[in-house]
């Protein structure tokens, strides 16, 4: 018996019913020889990290556009907390801690340069709904390792399509993601407002901050125990009403205040402009494209896609450095 066989067997007997068992996967696009060491999810989990467009995500917008400060979070810092929240949730409620974590790692991996501002721009440009979860799965499937992709299973990229609010995940773990995320940016988020000074503890609702906790910390950590109390040995991964009620609340809150806030905001214009400038500029020399993207045109994918699939890898720092490079101009100097 392998190592990679003892784990699966271990799964069966420690994990829910209503786990999903690594031998009993759907499976990747393009079949592979299985590891004498490593379940498939682990194997997932492991691409995912050692993947370029994850890497980038230490460079991209979680809210502050361009933070001064060494403590506010990133796309990738944001992933990291939503892993670890899922982790504990996933352990807890005994379902897939490897396929739940693979799935957390890889959630925000087609974000767009900006955060969401990334997205509207390419969707105005375009004329075309870009979405950052259709587009991590084509990053996972058609993008990654110069266009072969990471041959994810079939869950994995399930949980990365399906982990915003409005959509159901086919797996337990999925849904476990899809909740922490909303724990995880609503709670950080409100860290990052206080520590840029838009925001205040004080100011919080106090009927909200009553049930779900005082300080970051406390509200992970309430959000996380309702979770795990009303999801054991269940189908479905669900808080209680009044901590999901007292949830959706807090959230709106934060779109009221922060999200939306005009100081918070005011270099949003800016971005939203470099993204549809680079569009427009690429539209028309598509050739400066890298190889890897001009192949996709034989495969059918349109121009306008293919342009869109190449910003939205950037990071905040490539895309304001490369529309410097193309319409700022520098100083004369002699070569």
């Amino acid at each position: 018996m392998t190592i990679r066989e003892m784990y699966e067997q271990n799964e069966h007997k420690l994990l829910s019913r209503y786990a999903s068992f690594s031998d009993e996967s759907r499976g990747r696009d393009i079949p592979e020889e299985e590891s004498e060491i490593r379940t498939v999810y682990q194997r997932d989990r492991d691409r995912v990290i050692h993947s370029k467009s994850f890497r980038r995500l230490k460079h991209k917008t979680q809210v502050f556009l361009a933070p001064y400060g060494d403590h506010y979070r990133t796309r990738l810092t944001h992933t990291l907390e939503v892993s670890q929240i899922a982790r504990t949730i996933a352990k807890a409620v005994r379902c897939n801690e490897e396929l739940t974590e693979a799935i957390a790692l890889a959630h925000d991996i087609g974000h767009t340069p900006f955060g969401h501002v990334g997205e509207r721009a390419l969707t105005k440009a375009s004329g075309k709904s870009f979405s950052h979860n259709e587009h991590g799965v084509r990053v996972v499937e058609q993008i990654e390792h110069a266009g072969r992709g990471l041959n994810l299973t079939w869950e994995v990229r399930d949980g990365i399509l399906n982990h915003k609010t409005a959509l159901k995940p086919a797996t337990l773990e999925g849904d476990i993601v899809r909740v922490s995320d909303k724990i995880a940016y609503i709670s950080h988020d409100i860290d990052d407002g206080i520590r840029a000074g838009v925001l205040s503890e004080e100011a919080i609702p106090k009927h909200l901050t009553d049930l779900l906790g005082h300080t970051t910390r406390e509200r992970i950590n309430s959000m996380i125990m309702d979770v795990v109390k009303n999801s054991q040995d269940s189908e479905r991964i669900k808080m209680s009403e009044p901590y999901w009620d007292a949830l959706i609340e807090l959230r709106k809150y934060m779109f009221d205040t922060l999200y939306t806030n005009e100081i918070v905001k005011r270099e949003e214009i800016k971005a939203f402009k470099i993204i549809e400038i680079l569009y427009e500029y690429y539209m028309d020399n598509q050739d400066l494209l890298p190889e890897e993207f001009l192949k996709m045109s034989d495969s059918g994918v349109s121009q306008s896609d293919i342009v869109c699939y190449y910003i939205a890898g950037m990071t905040d720092n490539y895309a304001v450095e490369n529309f410097e490079s193309i319409y700022i101009p520098r100083s004369w100097s002699v070569y």
